[in-house]
């Protein structure tokens, strides 16, 4: 399938040094943070460009749909191209990506600069295997925990910051400052990230072929991308639903009351390092179960005040924290686990498990949608709950 390892300079022990870990961490945060600066302006972004309401969806949908297919088809070329490089272009192409989303006034251009953003975003997803491949053996689940904290703060952060910039400004301008901020991070990376040539003899169809065999014959990556299947699609549920339950007549909070209650959501990203340094200790297993279960208990106290007094809402947040925190603590574990595989495999096997538990996000949103106008937040709780339940079923069943 494939030859041998790739070869990088510097040597991994110096070249994943504190500083490296930490830029890796931030570019992986302010390129994630693209994919969901749009989610809470939709409205008025469809509002000014001229798109109908009943297709307002489709300003988050194809950015979602753009970053899937990255994920399978431009991800796996880390494992063929040099990664520096593939980075940087993969920037460049989301900055003018940016620009024509900031200048668009009409519905099919802003549209079109959604796509390409979503799909340019893999960037994240090529940093993160990278990452590890600078690591040592005995260091790399904590990298790899350090680095995804970043992307988790930055998938956090994005739609306050989003509705922030365009409470005093416009839905423009959120573009254009990400746009200027893509282009500070390539001059950055430009400069510090290591040059590493894969040495992978594939073609590019070779490249994509590999990857249902791979997914055929690592049960390792099967289950992995099955657990955060079910952990994400809880994590997109709650997140979808919680902002219409916030708004609603039991709490009724204003937009900037949900914009506080997703930055305490951020807290969870502590997980991501913990969750590396448990790994690098053999402690995946019970880390796993710890975050599954965390997951699950997230929905369950949702239910003990009740919905709408002040105890309630303490209860939400702490939810949110609490599910925050296991969704990336089975990520990072995750990661660590299918990395071990092979490191001539890592952006293959990234791509095939973001991939796949991206498609769970997918589901979970649309399901948690229709759960709550079908049975309010009883209903969509409920299904939340069974989520977790599911993977942990599933997980019982893995060898030890």
């Amino acid at each position: 399938m494939t030859s041998n390892s790739a070869t990088m300079a510097p040597p991994a022990t110096s070249a994943m040094s504190a500083g490296m870990t930490f830029l890796m961490a931030a570019a992986c945060g302010l390129i994630a943070a693209n994919l969901y600066y749009a989610q809470p302006l939709a409205g008025p972004i469809a509002a000014s460009i001229g798109l109908p309401v009943h297709a307002t969806g489709f300003i988050v949908t194809l950015t979602q749909i753009g970053y899937g297919l990255g994920l399978l088809l431009i991800v796996p070329l880390g494992d063929l191209l040099e990664n520096r490089r593939l980075i940087l272009t993969m920037i460049g192409i989301v900055t003018i990506a940016l620009l024509a989303a900031g200048i668009s006034s009409t519905p099919l251009p802003f549209l079109a600069a959604s796509l390409a953003i979503g799909l340019a975003s893999t960037a994240v997803q090529m940093i993160v295997p990278f990452a590890a491949n600078l690591a040592p053996d005995a260091m790399r689940g904590r990298v790899v925990g350090n680095v995804m904290s970043g992307l988790m703060v930055g998938i956090m952060m994005a739609r306050p910051v989003a509705s922030f910039i365009a409470r005093f400004s416009s839905w423009h301008t959120v573009f254009f400052i990400s746009a200027a901020v893509m282009v500070l991070l390539g001059l950055v990376l430009a400069a510090r990230l290591p040059k590493r040539m894969p040495q992978t003899k594939l073609s590019y169809g070779g490249l994509l072929a590999s990857m249902g065999e791979l997914a055929a014959t690592q049960p390792i990556l099967r289950r992995r991308a099955a657990y955060q299947a079910c952990q994400f699609a809880a994590f997109s549920l709650f997140w979808t639903v919680t902002p219409l339950l916030l708004a609603g007549p039991a709490f009724n909070l204003t937009q900037a009351g949900i914009a506080l209650f997703a930055l305490a959501g951020v807290a969870g990203a502590i997980a991501s390092p913990i969750a590396g340094r448990l790994a690098d200790r053999d402690l995946g297993t019970p880390a796993t179960a710890f975050g599954i279960a965390a997951v699950a208990t997230a929905f369950l106290i949702t239910h003990i005040a009740p919905e709408g007094s002040t105890l309630a809402l303490a209860l939400l947040t702490a939810a949110a924290i609490l599910l925050d925190f296991g969704v990336t603590m089975t990520l990072v574990i995750g990661q660590r686990a299918i990395y071990g595989i092979g490191a001539e495999l890592r952006s293959r096997l990234n791509g095939i498990f973001m991939a796949t538990f991206f498609c769970g996000g997918a589901i979970g949103s649309a399901v948690g949608a229709w759960a709550f106008a079908e049975g309010d937040w009883l209903l969509a709780s409920s299904i939340g709950l069974a989520l977790p339940v599911i993977a942990l079923v599933y997980f019982l069943t893995e060898r030890r």
